[in-house]
């Protein structure tokens, strides 16, 4: 599997931790075959593909505020295991409802093997961590439920769009704490409770990981327009030909709204409205995008919750595992840069 786990420029905690996540990847191979040969290559798709695995990450630097017997120990494996289950499952169904072509440079699931078996791939990932969630007691079921609960309200929140009354903006930043916010802050909240640290530091850490995630994808955000080759394996501005409307969209109708907007905005949303079918109209409205502020005012916003995530911290006795918390926030929005 091709995995490249983020530097938390902590050498002696990322040694400590190591020999988990290792484990983890032997779970996570186990977790995503045990069927039929063309079903495991369906389920293991994405999981061999790769990733970071930020989420069993911020699971083990999590326990680590707990006892050294438990860091390790059976429970935070199988626990940062299922989180990152669920991600992937969450990424199977993801796929299909944005129709997404690739996904982890690879084509994605649902453009392989048609709609119905990637939901099927999905479903199967998620009752697998839900077997392994059920080891870990029925306080840890619930806390998953409502978690993957989340997951689907924020999906079904940005399929059906913002409320009437609402403000876009908020409606947004709410979406993204709901997809991606809910599972880093589970992964952290996991790792926290079950390696002993106690349930007030399991909460501490669980509002860091929501408003870490809120940068996460606000960054993503950013890095949709701000560069040629996007990390996440897109192409620029995809989010826009699907009539998506991304963070820094979103900002200028705010300013539009406003009378605040300048002759660029308002040329962009003009744009917006045209076809963006052609890859030269789409290239159009992505540099003029690029070379707005609003794209500035969103990476800031990025930074904000980043700096909101490490003040959660402040409480958290003085360890390894705090500052790595602390270049884990960091590392979230450097790639804007």
């Amino acid at each position: 599997m091709n995995v490249s786990t983020p530097d938390l420029h902590v050498p002696d905690l990322e040694a400590r931790i190591l020999p988990g996540l290792e484990a983890v990847e032997e779970s996570l191979h186990r977790a995503v075959s045990g069927s039929r040969d063309l079903i495991d290559e369906l389920t293991s798709h994405l999981a061999v593909a790769g990733g970071k695995r930020i989420r069993p990450l911020l699971t083990l630097t999590c326990a680590q505020f707990g006892s050294p017997q438990l860091a390790l120990g059976e429970k935070v494996l199988n626990a940062a295991t299922a989180i990152e289950l669920t991600h992937l499952a969450s990424l199977y169904h993801d796929d299909v409802m944005d129709s997404a072509p690739t996904r982890r440079g690879v084509p994605s699931a649902q453009h392989q093997w048609g709609n119905n078996r990637a939901i099927l791939a999905g479903d199967v990932l998620f009752a697998r961590a839900s077997v392994l969630v059920a080891s870990l007691g029925p306080e840890s079921v619930a806390y998953h439920a409502h978690t993957f609960e989340r997951l689907c309200i924020g999906q079904l929140n940005e399929t059906f769009g913002v409320t009437e009354g609402a403000d876009p903006v908020d409606f947004y930043i709410q979406v993204l704490a709901d997809k991606t916010g809910s599972l880093l802050s589970s992964a952290a909240h996991f790792g926290a409770f079950h390696g002993g640290a106690g349930e007030e530091i399991a909460a501490t850490v669980a509002r860091f990981g929501e408003k870490i995630g809120v940068a996460f994808q606000i960054a993503d955000d950013v890095l949709d327009f701000a560069s040629e080759v996007v990390t996440s394996g897109k192409t620029p501005g995809t989010d826009l030909r699907e009539g998506v409307d991304t963070l820094p969209v979103l900002l200028l109708r705010r300013r539009q709204a406003e009378g605040t907007i300048d002759e660029a905005g308002a040329r962009i949303l003009g744009m917006l409205a045209d076809d963006l079918s052609s890859d030269e109209a789409l290239a159009e409205v992505v540099a003029a995008l690029r070379e707005h502020d609003v794209v500035e005012e969103t990476r800031q916003m990025a930074r904000d919750w980043a700096a909101e995530a490490i003040a959660e911290c402040q409480s958290l006795p003085e360890t390894e595992a705090k500052t790595a918390l602390v270049s884990f926030a960091h590392l979230m929005v450097d790639r804007m840069v």
